[in-house]
Formats: C-alpha cells, structure tokens, sequence
C-alpha cells in the first residue's frame, strides 16, 4: 500500500507539468483559495538508506507536510504543519522492525510586518536565520538527500520569537537579524534543540554571485540529558552561485563559558548545473564533539546527483565515505512540492 501511494504521488507530480500549461494551477506554488490572499500547497519526501558496514537497511516516509501562506499589504504568513518520521521500517540479517509517527508538529508557523523595504518585523516559529543550509527548510530545494552536521550540531534549528531584519540596498546588499526568543517553543518535540532562550545576531554581506555571512548567538536548552545549559555558538558561511555551478560552505563552534562543547563543524559542497534537470554534487564534511565528555569526531564525503523531471520533483542519490565511523552509506530519496 505504501508503495502504491508513492507511485501515485509520482505520477500525479509528472502530469502536473502538462497540467499547469492550461490551468492557474503551478505546481510547487500551491493554490489559491477563491480570491483570498491564502494558497495552501504541501511537500513530501520518501527515502531508502543501506549503511554498508551494518548490513542496516531503512526504507522511511519522513516529511509529510501542509502549507497555507499569503500576503497582504504589508503583511505576510506562513503555516506549516508536518509528519515526521511518518513511518520508518528497518531490517538487518533478516530481522524487521517498524515503527509509525502520527504526530502532527508545528513547524513554522510565523506574521511578517514589512515596514518598509529596510525593516522587517517577524514572529512566530520559524527557521532560524543562521547559515544558507537551515534557509532552506524544504526537502525537495536542497542539493542532496542528507543535511551537513553543521545544521544539527550548532544552533537551534528553530526558533520561536521574533527577528529583526535590516537590508542595505546599493552596489551590495548587506543584511542584519536580530534574533530573541525567551519562551519555550511553540512544539519543542520538533527541534533539534530543546530551549527557552535564543538570542542571535546575524551579518550577511551579498555581491552579485558571493554572500558572506556570520551568525553568533546564545541559548538555553531545557533538555534534561544536555549538561551544558547556557550554550553559545558562532558560524561563518559562504555561497558563491552562478548560472553553472555553486559552491558552498559553513563552519561553526559551540562553546559554555568554561570550554569548547563542539570545537568545529563545517562542510565544503560544489554543485555544477550540467542542465536544469541534472545536478552532481560534491561536498566534504568534518566535526569533532565532545558531548557528554565524550570526544567524538569523523570526516566524510559525499558524492550526490539530482534529477528534476519538473523543478519542484527531485529524485537523489548519494554515497557518504567517511573516515573515522563504521557508516558508509548510500541514500536514494524522492521528493515533491505541491
């Protein structure tokens, strides 16, 4: 049955294309509802992941989401409530387990205030400002199956509260967020980090093609198992992307005041456009923590491809090689935006 409907969604996002060409309909762009300014749209993602040393094999419906968003005057929304995890079947030497989550979470739920092409006001839950990689929130947008370290390991994904943005408009644009929140979450099951406190600043300077940027910030984690409560963390980024290829990277710490919790976490990732259609992907990644005064650490490579039919549909590949752990592994995952 799981399989049927996976099959059904494909075609369904198929014959989308030819569909839009005569309907207002634009898929990955959602539909409006009558003349409200409301679209409601949604995304999933499947995956299959075979981790060679283990013989572990997991076959996973993880992000079954539901979007409404809209815009009016000088207001701006988004609603995004997801299944995570939705259900995830492993097995190894011929033993199955399965597991289902049919928990609705909150997973960005946010008002915007533009008070003017400068200023913007937004509370609410939503991704946090940090990095390139945790901007883009959707499956189906990133470059490959699996997420850099660095977006997990650093700073809270997300954050519940308000952020400030100030944007510099001239020969190169410059971007400043400030970020506070002193609440707890509005669904703390659905973040890496479990907090009651983030307080972030964010620099981005943008010309042309480049964008460099710099966060640092401080939070609060109510997570019982973390010993370290009072965290703080400081992460640089590039992006440098053009028509044929782009190259990326982000490299962060997290430290308490007494010593280094994460000394280091970063990638390196290359992209090049062969077509629209076809994307390869190169990206390393290295890390060293020492959580729960344990030092842990590996460095790895990816090796990923992308194949979009339709941009907002995207089949993946990759393969990780990694160093240190027992945990080559190879990903084939589907995607697609309604």
């Amino acid at each position: 049955m799981k399989i049927v409907f996976i099959i059904l969604l494909l075609l369904h996002s198929l014959l989308a294309a030819e569909y839009e060409e005569s309907n207002d309909y634009v898929l990955g762009e959602g539909m409006q509802v009558g003349s409200m300014p409301l679209y409601v749209g949604g995304y999933l993602s499947a995956d299959y992941t075979n981790i060679e040393d283990t013989g572990l094999n997991q076959l996973r419906a993880d992000d079954i989401a539901f979007l409404a968003y809209g815009s009016a005057d000088k207001f701006s929304y988004m609603a995004e409530l997801e299944f995570k995890e939705f259900y995830v079947k492993q097995w190894i030497n011929g033993t199955s387990t399965t597991q289902k989550n049919t928990k609705l979470h909150i997973e960005r739920l946010y008002l915007d205030y533009n008070f003017n092409e400068n200023f913007v006001l937004r509370g609410g839950k939503f991704n946090s400002p940090i990095g390139y990689w945790n901007m883009i929130p959707i499956n189906v947008l990133r470059d490959t199956s699996s997420n850099p370290l660095v977006n997990s390991m650093i700073y809270p994904k997300y954050t519940t509260g308000l952020d400030l943005s100030y944007s510099s408009y001239g020969d190169a644009e410059i971007k400043v967020d400030m970020l506070v929140q002193n609440n707890k979450d509005f669904d703390d099951d659905y973040n890496n980090l479990k907090v009651d406190k983030h307080y972030a600043l964010g620099v981005e300077y943008t010309d042309n093609d480049l964008s460099l940027k710099y966060n640092g910030g401080y939070f609060h984690t109510v997570d019982p198992l973390v010993s370290d409560k009072n965290l703080y963390y400081s992460l640089i980024a590039l992006k440098y992307d053009t028509d044929k290829y782009k190259i990326m990277g982000e490299l962060g710490t997290q430290f308490d005041k007494s010593h280094s919790v994460v000394p280091y976490s970063g990638y390196i990732e290359g992209l090049y456009r062969i077509t629209p259609k076809h994307l390869p992907t190169i990206r390393f990644e290295s890390y060293e923590s020492k959580s729960f005064g344990q030092t842990q650490k590996d460095s790895f490579l990816v090796l990923g491809y992308t194949y979009r039919p339709v941009y907002p549909v995207a089949f993946k590949a990759e393969y990780q090689m990694h160093q240190e752990d027992a945990q080559n592994k190879t990903i084939l995952s589907f995607s697609v935006l309604f």
